[in-house]
C-alpha cells in the first residue's frame, strides 16, 4: 500500500484521531504508521479496506472521495475506537484540501454575491470592499498556533517532525481556516504534505521547498498580528480566487501549453494577449493526469460560444464580452460571458510584436516578481519571458543536459524542459532543437529563478519561420530543421555562479540544514567564524551577523538554580531563521535580476531600491543602510525580544 491508494483524509479529522491518543500509543504512532503501509489494501466503492493482520481489518468510508469525519474511520481490533490504527491510517493518507482550487479556472461564485455570514465567534470574512484594519483576538490566537507549531518542525526537523507533529501543524490549519486565514492554513498544509514526501523518501522531494513552506507559513502568521487594512487582506488570503469585471476584450492567441501536477490533475492551459499587451489565459485542468492533458488540446474551450479547441486558440483569437478576469489573469466562463471566434495576429505583428520588444531586464524584474518565493498570490503579473535568441547547441549540467542560447546583449540562457513525462513532447523537441546550431528563434519560456538566466521552453517561432511550435504539445522533425549536425558546448562561466563569487550559500545551507536536522544539529556546529569572514569579504555583511546569529540561537540552552537545562527558546530561534531565510531568499533574487541585466557591472555604491543587495564594492556603512531598508525590524539581524 502506499498513500496514494488511501483517500484524502480532512485535516481535522486526522488532528482529532492523533490527539485522542493516548502518551503511549502517541509514541508508537510513527512505527504503526509505517507498519501500516505494508498492509494490502482493498476498494469496494467508497469504502477502502486494510487488512491490519490475518484477522483485523480497518475500513476507510470517503463518500464524494473523501474521509470527512473520524467516525468514517473504523477498525476491528479490541481497543477500538481508541486504537492506533485509526490514527495511522489518517496519517498515512493524503491531506484532503478543504477548499479545493477551481480546476476549470470559472468563477464557482457570481461577481456580484456576497461572501457568507462567518460562525458566531469568529472574525468577519474579509471583502473586497472592505476589510478591518487589524486583525481580531481570534485570527491572532489561530496566527500563534501556527507559529507555535511550525516552530516546533524547526525544533524537531524532518526527522523528528512525525506524526504527532504532523497533527498540531493539521489543527492549527484547520483553526486558521475556521477564522478566515486560509494563505496561512494552506502553508501548513504544505509543510505537512512535504514533511510526509520526506519521511517517505520521495524522490521528487527537495529540502528547498519545505524550507520556502516553512518561512512562508513563519512569515504569514507573524504578520497577522502587524498588518492592517489592505496589507492585513493580502495576509489573509482568499478562500476562492476572486474574478472581476471587464467588460469587452480582444484576444490573440499565443500558446498552449499541458498542464500536469503532482495530485494527478492534467489538462491544457492556453495564453492569450489583450490589444494593450496584457497576457491572460483559459485553461481545463481535471483529474486525469498526463493522458487527459493531451485529450484536453483538442477539446473545445470553456468560454462562451467559441467552438474552438485549445490548440486552435493558441494561433487564432476571441472576441469576448462581459469579461470577468483573475488578479492572476484567468479569464471566467461565467453565463454571462460571450465569445466568438477573431482572427489571430503572428508574433511578428501587432499587438503580439511588442511583447518582445519590451526590454529584457523589465521582463525578467517582472518574471521574478511573479515567480519570488513570498510573492503576493494576488499580485497578479507574469513569470513568462519573450525572447529572440540564437540556438548555440547542448550544454552538459550535473542535473542533464539543456539548450544553451545567446538572447540580447549577448546573454547565454539555458532553456529547459517545462515536464520530464516521456508522453510529452517537450524533451524530444529540446534535444532536436539542441542539433541545430546557429538558428534563430523566437521563443516564450518561463523564468526559472538562479544565479544565471534560466527558462523552461514553452514554444517556439517554427524553424523554417513559419507558424509556431507549441512544445509541449506539436511534435518537431528533423527535416523541420536546417542542419542535422551539431557541437556539445561548454557551459559559460556565469557572474555569481560559483561559490567564490557567491558565498549566499554559506548561509542557505545552514538554513537547509535546520529543516532536515532540527536546531540541536545546528547548535553543534561550534565556532563559524571562517564562515562568517569569508561572508564578509564577499561584501555581505548581514549575511554573516545572521548566520552568527543564529548559530548562537541555536545553541543557546540556559540552565536554572540546580544547573538543569531549561526548555530552548524555539520562538527566538524560529525568528533567527525565519529571518535568514527571507534574507537568502531575497538577495538571490537580486543576483537573478543582475544576471538578466546586459548592462550590469556590479553597484558602485548603495542602491536606493531596498530590494537589491549592494555588491562587493559597497562600503561596510551602504551594506547596513540597505540592509535597514530591507529588513526595518532587524537592522543587523534580528532580534529575539518580539516576532
Amino acid at each position: 500500500m502506499n498513500a496514494a491508494q488511501l483517500p484524502p483524509v480532512a485535516p481535522e479529522v486526522t488532528a482529532t484521531l492523533v490527539e485522542d491518543l493516548s502518551p503511549r500509543l502517541r509514541k508508537r504512532l510513527d512505527a504503526a504508521v509505517t507498519k501500516l503501509g505494508a498492509r494490502p489494501t482493498h476498494r469496494d466503492g467508497d469504502t477502502l479496506t486494510i487488512a491490519v493482520d490475518d484477522e483485523t481489518e480497518l475500513r476507510l468510508h470517503a463518500p464524494g472521495g473523501v474521509v470527512a469525519t473520524a467516525d468514517a474511520i473504523t477498525c476491528g481490533c479490541l481497543l477500538a475506537p481508541a486504537c492506533v490504527h485509526r490514527a495511522a491510517a489518517a496519517c498515512a493518507a493524503p491531506t484532503a484540501d478543504p477548499a479545493p482550487p477551481e480546476l476549470a479556472d470559472r468563477p464557482t461564485r457570481a461577481v456580484s454575491e456576497p461572501f457568507p455570514e462567518p460562525a458566531s465567534g469568529t472574525d468577519p470574512a474579509p471583502t473586497a470592499d472592505s476589510s478591518p484594519e487589524v486583525a481580531g483576538p481570534d485570527q491572532r490566537a489561530a496566527a500563534d498556533a501556527l507559529w507555535s507549531a511550525g516552530a516546533a518542525v524547526l525544533e524537531a526537523g524532518v526527522d523528528g517532525a512525525g506524526a504527532v507533529t504532523q497533527s498540531a501543524l493539521l489543527r492549527a490549519a484547520h483553526t486558521a481556516r475556521i477564522r478566515h486565514l486560509p494563505r496561512a492554513a494552506g502553508a501548513a498544509l504544505s509543510v505537512v504534505t512535504l514533511l510526509r514526501a520526506a519521511r517517505a523518501g520521495d524522490p521528487s522531494y527537495r529540502t528547498a521547498d519545505l524550507v520556502t513552506a516553512l518561512a512562508e507559513l513563519l512569515g504569514t502568521a507573524h504578520r497577522v498580528g502587524t498588518a492592517s487594512g489592505a496589507e492585513l487582506a493580502a495576509v489573509r488570503g482568499r478562500v476562492r480566487r476572486p474574478y472581476s469585471p471587464d467588460g469587452s476584450l480582444r484576444l490573440y492567441g499565443l500558446f498552449t501549453e499541458p498542464v500536469v501536477t503532482d495530485s494527478g490533475h492534467g489538462g491544457v492551459r492556453t495564453w492569450v494577449a489583450g490589444s494593450d499587451g496584457r497576457l491572460c489565459t483559459v485553461g481545463d485542468v481535471a483529474p486525469g493526469g498526463v493522458g487527459r492533458a493531451l485529450g484536453v488540446a483538442d477539446r473545445a474551450v470553456r468560454l462562451g460560444d467559441s467552438a474552438l479547441t485549445h490548440r486552435e486558440l493558441g494561433r487564432a483569437g476571441l472576441a469576448v464580452s462581459g469579461a470577468t478576469v483573475s488578479p492572476d489573469g484567468r479569464l471566467g466562463a461565467g453565463k454571462g460571458v460571450k465569445a466568438v471566434t477573431a482572427g489571430g495576429a503572428a508574433w511578428t505583428e501587432p499587438p503580439l510584436a511588442a511583447l518582445w520588444e519590451t526590454p529584457l531586464s523589465e521582463q525578467s524584474a517582472r518574471a521574478l516578481r511573479s515567480t519570488s518565493r513570498y510573492a503576493d498570490p494576488d499580485g497578479g503579473g507574469s513569470d513568462l519571458l519573450f525572447l529572440d535568441v540564437e540556438l548555440l547547441g547542448a550544454v552538459r549540467e550535473p542535473g542533464g543536459t539543456c539548450l544553451l542560447a545567446l538572447c540580447e546583449g549577448g546573454i547565454p540562457v539555458r532553456l529547459t524542459v517545462a515536464d520530464d513525462d516521456p508522453a510529452l513532447a517537450h524533451r524530444d523537441n529540446l534535444m532536436l532543437l539542441a542539433t541545430a546550431p546557429g538558428t534563430r528563434l523566437r521563443i516564450i519560456g518561463r523564468l526559472v529563478p538562479a544565479l544565471h538566466p534560466r527558462l523552461t521552453l514553452l514554444a517556439c517561432s517554427h524553424p523554417t519561420g513559419e507558424g509556431r511550435i507549441d512544445l509541449g504539445l506539436d511534435r518537431l522533425r528533423r527535416a523541420d530543421l536546417p542542419d542535422p549536425a551539431a557541437p556539445v558546448h561548454t557551459a559559460p562561466s556565469q557572474p555569481g555562479e560559483s561559490g567564490a563569487h557567491s558565498p549566499l550559500y554559506l548561509l542557505e545551507r545552514r538554513v537547509e540544514q535546520t529543516v532536515a536536522a532540527g536546531r540541536a544539529a545546528l547548535g553543534m556546529l561550534g565556532d563559524v567564524t571562517a564562515e562568517t569572514r569569508r561572508i564578509r569579504r564577499a561584501g555581505l555583511p548581514t549575511a554573516a551577523g545572521l548566520l552568527t546569529a543564529l548559530c548562537a540561537s541555536a545553541a543557546q540552552r540556559e540552565r536554572d538554580l540546580f544547573g538543569r537545562l531549561l526548555p530552548a527558546d524555539t520562538d527566538g530561534f524560529a525568528t533567527y531563521w525565519l529571518a535568514a531565510a527571507r534574507y537568502t531568499a531575497a538577495v538571490a533574487e537580486a543576483l537573478c535580476v543582475a544576471a538578466w541585466d546586459p548592462a550590469h557591472e556590479g553597484p558602485a555604491e548603495a542602491p536606493s531600491d531596498p530590494d537589491h543587495e549592494p555588491g562587493p564594492a559597497v562600503t561596510r556603512t551602504a551594506q547596513h543602510r540597505w540592509a535597514r531598508a530591507r529588513f526595518p525590524s532587524c537592522p543587523s539581524y534580528p532580534s529575539t525580544q518580539s516576532r
